[in-house]
């Protein structure tokens, strides 16, 4: 059975949608470092050598890698972090808000401002160029945001679903999700993203949210000493 598009997504990503912000070659690519902390490879276990993995990794550098990991040589650790949860939304979602939903293409210092507060550990100077980004602002604030990272032929990726502290439970993210997951459907696209099964609370807001889970996946950090 061949393999599904979802079962290796950053390299599918790496691969069609954001092909030219690719590094690498062969059986190893991955994102610029100030666009994303991510590295694929092509097949799991695979062995890759040194040469290959010293141009893409500085020293110390820690990058991640969802679903297949290589082998690596002696010099790198590569950690099993656990499993993540894989999740699909494949029907229309009701959008109950009134408050409007803004582009937030002029609005990258606030964008970074609240993943930087809210959702640090993947997110990057530049990884608003990965794809769209839209919000709900009150009283001048970014309230809630939510963006686009990976993507492949019919497939999209949603991240950075984040709130400020100052407006959890009021069913914000709710509706972003719905928001972003019908607009890509009437794209003929198909939103998937990516929890940690320790996060109940996300888990049950995106299963609320029409999201059903897929499968899970393999996540991995892999550190050059």
């Amino acid at each position: 059975m061949a393999e599904h598009l979802l079962d290796n997504p950053l390299w599918s990503s790496l691969t069609s949608l954001h092909r030219e912000l690719a590094i690498g070659t062969g059986n190893a690519l991955r994102y610029p470092a100030e666009v994303a902390p991510f590295l694929a490879t092509a097949a799991h276990g695979e062995s890759i050598a040194g040469d290959v993995l010293a141009p893409l990794v500085a020293e110390g550098e820690t990058v991640f890698l969802i679903g297949p990991a290589p082998a690596v040589p002696h010099g790198w650790r590569l950690d099993h972090l656990g499993e993540l949860v894989q999740m699909v939304c494949e029907r229309v979602l009701e959008d109950p808000g009134a408050s409007p939903i803004v582009p937030l293409d002029d609005q990258r210092a606030a964008v970074v401002e609240l993943a930087a507060l809210v959702y640090p550990h993947y997110f990057r100077p530049r990884t608003p160029e990965l794809g769209r980004y839209f919000g709900l602002f009150e009283h001048g604030l970014l309230a809630a945001m939510i963006g686009e990272r990976m993507g492949m032929p019919g497939l999209r990726e949603i991240s950075a679903v984040c709130t400020h502290p100052d407006f959890t439970g009021r069913g914000l993210a709710r509706r972003l999700l719905a928001y972003l997951g019908n607009d890509l459907r009437a794209r003929g696209t198909t939103p998937f993203l990516h929890v940690s099964p320790s996060n109940e609370r996300a888990q049950s807001i995106y299963e609320r949210s029409g999201y059903r889970a897929r499968r899970t996946i393999a996540f991995w950090s892999l550190t050059r000493a």
